[in-house]
């Protein structure tokens, strides 16, 4: 997993409540099980119409949103099912942070287990944040995990909290395995202990 520890870029505006798991990446690109390749369908009802054409007004779809690291949305973001393929869609698409009122916890915390920092402003803060988005390219916000905080395009800076451990993990690169893989020289002599002591084993 990429370490994040500070990160300028495009914001994409996506002022809509509710952004259910299956809006973020339908069920029916849920067939695999490989974390990458997922980012051309993120959205894809609200982004492609029937005959898979790119519809103008979806802000993906146009031009100064099309690098987008970061996504300001609405409150209440990655309700529904705790299908995993929406972390993945959204890094696979190149967005490294999230910044809405509030998420679902189990989209919230799969998001750290990807590489993703989701992060909780109070409504007047990510309103703000979202008119600074809706400048468009030339507009960059800046995230510093290390310090916890945002600075939007005009210099103006808020301040988040993070859990400690998440922090260490994403600053670190660090998923599940990583956490593990951390441990390895214990596991090896918990092992070699184990192989003693139980050799039929």
């Amino acid at each position: 997993m990429d370490k994040f520890d500070k990160l300028t870029g495009i914001a994409a505006p996506m002022p809509m409540i509710n952004i259910d798991t299956d809006m973020i990446i339908p069920k029916q690109f849920l067939k695999t099980i490989k974390r990458s390749g997922l980012g051309v369908n993120l959205f894809d009802e609200m982004r492609y119409d029937d005959d898979g054409e790119e519809i103008p007004d979806f802000v993906l779809n146009q031009d100064a949103y099309r690098e987008a690291e970061i996504l300001v949305a609405g409150d209440n973001f990655g309700c529904g099912s705790s299908r995993e393929h929406a972390p993945w869609a959204i890094k696979d698409f190149g967005i490294k942070c999230v910044i809405a009122p509030s998420f679902a916890d189990i989209f919230f915390n799969n998001c750290f287990k990807n590489g993703i920092l989701p992060i909780p402003l109070p409504q007047e803060q990510v309103d703000i944040l979202m008119k600074d988005a809706e400048k468009g390219s030339n507009a960059r916000i800046s995230v510093d995990l290390d310090a916890q905080t945002i600075t939007s395009s005009d210099g103006e800076v808020f301040s988040f909290d993070v859990d400690p451990f998440k922090k260490h993990c994403l600053m670190n690169g660090l998923d599940d395995i990583g956490l593990t893989m951390e441990k390895s020289a214990s596991i090896d002599v918990f092992e070699k202990q184990a192989a003693q002591a139980r050799p039929w084993v």
